[in-house]
């Protein structure tokens, strides 16, 4: 009987702590994540005037390249967001926790869009969120967009621009979202050849807001291989001057300098950039340096003429002249003795041959001496020429500016 009592008691109290841990209530973190998650409110939230705040206290730019081929800017926006879900917040006094950590695909989060983006995504920065116990979600995004952006090449390669990264939320009327952004943050400044000078928060209206990115272009590397040398090439030109017309070394210099720019041109046509509103001046530099060129060339060519014949006229040769192949052949024969009028006859015949030997040498000093007069002139005119133009050419490219609309993708 004893023993009866005793395990009677024993299933008694067994009974009782079996019971006492099945009406437990579980108030851990996790257990708190998991009651949020059953919610299921994958939809957003919409209050009586269905316009949804989301908070951007923080944005990291980074430019990644510049197309200036296509005329696209390629940029990375990390975005740090908050919004309020009412849905989401618990009593302290259940869970006393200020906040929960919850997967990113078990809760509605906001889609931030770049609106004169060709190409734009956002990513998750990380699989979970955080919800604070008013309801209050904080997440962080990333987002990759390549812009249009026709930037102001006229200037190439001191080229400088800026270029506007619109941010939008879906929708901004209606039940959309309303997007609040507070600070933008320039991560990194330097791309290759462009160089990101700024970044600003500008707004155009309430619901239009964008980052206005400041670019210009490091002009050291454009400078060196496109524009240093046209410049010595038309230097070179210029110093072919010192050979002398005679002979061909100069023509055949000169007509080097022209293949040799062309070929020039042809390898730097994938380099330059591409055509725009505001086309890039550069080009036509290079095609005035090349008219340049071969224009010096034909009048190398035509004081060379000048100089051995004395005549522009190409189809016939000057009059007047002996020809240089000319020789006297002396007679070896045996002539009779002639009469003193025959041979005043022949002595006059020898020396109008050698006056008009004299003559012609006479009048080829005169004309070499006229070409080289010419050529002197043509070299002062063409150095001085040269020199202002490129001066003139570079102070164009350094201070000119050309006006672009970055706006249009608004209307």
């Amino acid at each position: 009987m004893l023993r009866f009592v005793r395990n009677w008691k024993a299933l008694f109290l067994l009974s009782l702590l079996h019971v006492g841990c099945g009406d437990a209530v579980c108030t851990s973190r996790r257990c708190l994540a998991e009651m949020l998650i059953k919610k299921g409110f994958l939809s957003q939230p919409q209050t009586e005037n269905c316009t949804h705040v989301i908070k951007v206290p923080f944005i990291e730019y980074q430019t990644l390249a510049v197309n200036t081929k296509d005329l696209r800017l390629v940029s990375r926006l990390q975005a740090k967001i908050e919004w309020l879900d009412p849905e989401l917040k618990w009593n302290k006094s259940d869970y006393d926790y200020e906040d929960v950590v919850l997967p990113v695909e078990k809760v509605w989060t906001p889609e931030i869009l770049v609106t004169n983006g060709i190409v734009s995504t956002m990513n998750h920065n990380s699989k979970d969120l955080l919800v604070l116990s008013d309801g209050t979600v904080r997440h962080s995004v990333v987002l990759n967009a390549e812009v249009n952006c026709e930037v102001n090449l006229f200037n190439y390669p001191f080229a400088f621009d800026s270029c506007p990264v619109a941010i939008q939320s879906w929708s901004d009327t209606g039940c959309g979202s309303n997007l609040v952004i507070t600070t933008v943050y320039n991560a990194d400044g330097s791309q290759g050849d462009w160089q990101t000078e700024s970044v600003e928060l500008q707004r155009k209206s309430d619901s239009r807001q964008y980052i206005l990115v400041n670019l210009s272009i490091k002009p050291t590397n454009p400078f060196v291989t496109l524009l240093m040398p046209s410049i010595l090439i038309l230097l070179a030109d210029m110093v072919s001057f010192a050979l002398p017309l005679g002979g061909g070394e100069r023509n055949g210099f000169k007509v080097t300098l022209v293949l040799s720019f062309t070929v020039f041109l042809n390898i730097l046509n994938d380099i330059l950039p591409g055509d725009s509103s505001c086309s890039p001046i550069i080009r036509t530099h290079f095609c005035i340096c090349l008219v340049l060129l071969v224009f010096s060339m034909l009048v190398s060519l035509v004081l060379t003429r000048l100089a051995k014949d004395g005549s522009l006229i190409f189809c016939c040769g000057s009059k007047g002249t002996v020809p240089d192949n000319t020789e006297v052949k002396a007679d070896v024969s045996v002539v009779q003795i002639s009469s003193p009028e025959e041979d005043g006859g022949m002595l006059k015949r020898v020396v109008n041959f050698l006056e008009a030997v004299d003559a012609d040498t006479l009048k080829k000093d005169r004309d070499l001496k006229f070409a080289n007069n010419l050529d002197k002139i043509f070299f002062w005119f063409y150095s001085i020429g040269g020199t202002m133009y490129f001066i003139a050419m570079i102070i164009v490219m350094v201070q000119y500016k050309c006006v672009v609309n970055h706006f249009e993708f608004w209307y």
